[in-house]
């Protein structure tokens, strides 16, 4: 267990050796960035011009949501004894119990295990299609289904370290990785259309139709909602109250990184495919920045399933020291990943599915109402706990607003990429025909 200092009037816990402002915005970046270069140029094909400007409304609105979610942490450890020194796993599921009991729990327990799983499934499959794009010149019968187990056996001693504070260096590397992926794939991308322009070549734009926004709104929700994993950074930072600023300045590097590589793609493109690496030519720097972006979805895997084996090994009652205990329900974790990729190896509609749902719910729902509720909350007695101000009217005003679009929006977004997923039919299985079934990918 780390050493710690509490601040007897905030009852801020300084840990020693915890996680730094940059350290913990640099742990949001990784999270979040990676498959979001890859998937949202195609969303602001399917959106149009507006999807630029959803793409900044997300980001400053999943800034601020995750600025109060870690307000509501911090409200919630105040008034809880337990939380005020020592690791905690559960931070997310904690802040929904107190706010509104079992149910509260629940519902932030069974969203997150879904949406960090779904994440981890799709990093996995983007990660293994672009090794076995790179493989194929040299390998006939390259293919992302006998790649898929040989990275999972890879990631699998990484998953097995604890806390994000003992893989610190994990989120450096994806960081780093994808920063310069980015700017890469924005040179590749305009030179390729200029030279597209020399040729005469006229770029013709889809159609922007009801389904494909709802689908790019789910894309682009997932590309921002990294706040599944945001508590559990928190929980494990040096000064937890700092966690605000870490906010700002992982958004903001995350949008400096998808900003131009998505307007690039925007403006010369059209019918760009799920994958932008897949519409943009061939060559060296294609291979570097595949090879960045592989790098990235590797360690990113890391990341985002921590949170989600921290939760089933609370849930089972597993020590937080490394025990055998912990190798058991971690490598059941990545097998259990592996299967449902090798199950549905078609990423985009499954990517849209769980920004459109559960990433909506824990991003842009739940936050403000579990704030809003905590600073409602009036102790049972004088030697309780000492009530929170007043939020002020303008501030309750904005956070129903985020509600209720992201309730109208999460909906919408969730149908049409439902509808997708059976209009598209299902992919076939690998283990049933690993030719066919990365097809329509």
């Amino acid at each position: 267990m780390a050493d710690i200092q509490v601040d007897l009037e905030s009852m801020d816990v300084e840990k020693i050796g915890g996680l730094g402002i940059v350290t913990c915005a640099v742990f949001i970046v990784g999270e979040i960035a990676g498959s979001g270069v890859l998937a949202l140029p195609a969303a602001v094909e399917g959106s149009g011009w507006t999807g630029l400007a959803l793409m900044v409304l997300c980001a400053l609105v999943s800034a601020y949501t995750g600025n109060i979610l870690g307000k509501a942490w911090l409200i919630v450890r105040k008034r809880t004894p337990e939380y005020q020194t020592g690791h905690v796993r559960y931070p997310y599921p904690a802040i929904g119990q107190a706010a509104f009991g079992v149910f509260g729990r629940r519902l932030v327990s069974i969203s997150i295990d879904f949406t960090l799983f779904g994440v981890g499934v799709v990093f996995l499959i983007l990660a293994s299609m672009n090794i076995g794009n790179l493989l194929a010149p040299y390998w006939a019968d390259a293919n992302a289904c006998y790649i898929m187990p040989i990275v999972a056996f890879c990631l699998l001693p990484v998953a097995l370290l604890g806390t994000p504070a003992d893989f610190w260096f994990v989120a450096v590397g994806a960081t780093c990785a994808t920063g310069v992926a980015c700017v890469i794939l924005v040179v590749l991308i305009a030179i390729d259309g200029h030279h597209q322009k020399e040729e005469g070549f006229e770029i013709v734009h889809r159609e922007v139709t009801f389904t494909s926004f709802s689908v790019a709104f789910g894309t682009i929700c997932f590309a921002f909602g990294g706040h599944p994993a945001f508590p559990t950074f928190q929980a494990d930072m040096k000064k937890q109250s700092n966690f605000g600023k870490a906010v700002l300045l992982g958004y903001f590097i995350v949008l400096m990184m998808y900003f131009p590589v998505s307007l690039a793609g925007f403006t010369n493109y059209g019918h760009i495919k799920d994958n932008v690496l897949d519409t943009v030519p061939a060559g060296v720097a294609h291979t570097i920045v595949s090879i960045l972006i592989i790098a990235h979805l590797m360690l990113g895997f890391v990341i985002v399933v921590n949170p989600f084996c921290q939760e089933i090994e609370h849930l089972c009652r597993i020590p937080t020291n490394f025990t055998y205990k912990r190798v058991i329900s971690r490598t059941a974790v990545v097998v259990a990943v592996l299967f449902v990729a090798e199950s549905v190896p078609h990423f985009g509609n499954i990517l849209a599915l769980v920004g459109g749902s559960t990433t909506t719910l824990l991003a842009y729902i739940l936050p403000s109402l579990f704030y809003m509720k905590l600073c409602r909350q009036k102790p049972l007695s004088l030697d309780d706990w000492e009530p929170e101000p007043e939020v002020p009217l303008h501030t309750k005003v904005f956070n129903y607003e985020i509600v209720v679009v992201g309730f109208i929006a999460g909906i919408a977004s969730t149908y049409s990429a439902l509808e997708s997923l059976i209009s598209d039919k299902f992919t076939v299985p690998c283990y049933i025909s690993p030719t066919r079934a990365l097809g329509n990918t």
